[in-house]
């Protein structure tokens, strides 16, 4: 009997236990819940202190990022986190304050020796407005939720765009650039700035031809927001190697020649599905990208973009580089 008695004790214990966190429970159509596009705030005195350049953007523009948010089991938010730079970081737990009615989380630094990173933010009329701090800044941001850029029809290509002139007059050239044109071929020979085009496209074909030597790194921004991989990845087949979109969608496999090659590229960007040959091999197949890449121009994913070429991570050279984009 005493026995019986102790048990009724710990599952009326049990029970009571469970009430709280059936109130704290996440319903799986939270209006929290989906793919947000964050502008960052920074001032000039914290780009200073952050040692921050971005080329074509002033502090006013904002700085793009990128803020996943899903629901993991019966009531935990999880999600992935893109900011200025770097890959898509996953976030282990969202935590709500319902006193508040807030949201936070914390991850851990990518590339940079600093702390971890805090954010906190609230939902309101469905758009997210927060902070994040970063070495002793608050920055503050804004979130709209990510367009879906399904298409209803399939494109219709118009004529094809040569991006290489013997003028280069088919891009804005930065202040710090270090491309030039050499017989034909765009050259980079040492960390620089990005080149963007003074044109933006919505859908596009684009047909490249690059070589790069032992050790360098680079990257193509289709539509100025998601970063197509280059670099000498030494046979890794990931989700930041050469062939696939940085972050998000690693290649099938490893499909890159030697450094100081010649390789290919045959890109198909159509809403967000991409589709990426390399050198011949299908890395990538009609897959969606999930939200923009760190590095990226803008996160205004709705909008037609340039492309962009990284020339401040090591030497590239190009000898073809054509767009093609549809017409409807």
């Amino acid at each position: 009997m005493k026995n019986l008695k102790a048990f009724l004790l710990l599952f009326v214990f049990a029970l009571i236990g469970l009430v709280p966190a059936q109130a704290q429970r996440v319903e799986s159509d939270s209006k929290v819940i989906g793919k947000w596009d964050l502008t960052i705030t920074m001032e000039k005195e914290q780009l200073e202190n952050l040692g921050i350049f971005r080329h074509g953007l002033m502090a006013s523009d904002g700085f793009p990022g990128w803020l996943e948010i899903k629901l993991s089991g019966f009531s935990t938010l999880v999600g992935y986190y893109v900011g200025y730079e770097g890959s898509a970081r996953p976030i282990s737990e969202i935590h709500y304050d319902a006193d508040k009615d807030k949201y936070h989380f914390t991850i851990p630094p990518q590339w940079m020796d600093i702390e971890d990173l805090y954010f906190e933010f609230s939902l309101k009329d469905d758009k997210l407005t927060g902070y994040q701090m970063l070495k002793g800044n608050k920055l503050e941001w804004t979130g709209v939720r990510a367009p879906s850029l399904e298409r209803k029809e399939p494109p219709v290509w118009g004529n094809p765009i040569n991006l290489l002139t013997d003028n280069m007059d088919r891009w804005i050239i930065p202040a710090n650039n270090k491309f030039q044109m050499v017989d034909g071929v765009m050259v980079n020979k040492e960390k620089g700035g990005n080149l963007v085009t003074n044109q933006k496209f919505n859908d596009f074909k684009l047909s490249i031809e690059f070589r790069y030597p032992e050790g360098s790194n680079s990257g193509i921004y289709l539509r100025g927001r998601y970063e197509l991989q280059i670099e000498d990845s030494k046979g890794r087949a990931d989700a930041v190697s050469i062939g696939g979109i940085y972050g998000f969608i690693a290649p099938s496999v490893n499909a890159a020649k030697k450094p100081g090659e010649w390789q290919t590229y045959e890109v198909t960007l159509v809403g967000r599905h991409v589709t990426v040959v390399h050198n011949g091999i299908e890395t990538v197949s009609n897959r969606p990208i999930p939200g923009i890449t760190g590095g990226s121009l803008d996160s205004k994913e709705g909008e037609p973009g340039p492309i962009m070429v990284q020339g401040d991570h090591g030497p590239i050279e190009f000898r073809k580089f054509v767009i093609t984009p549809a017409v409807n």
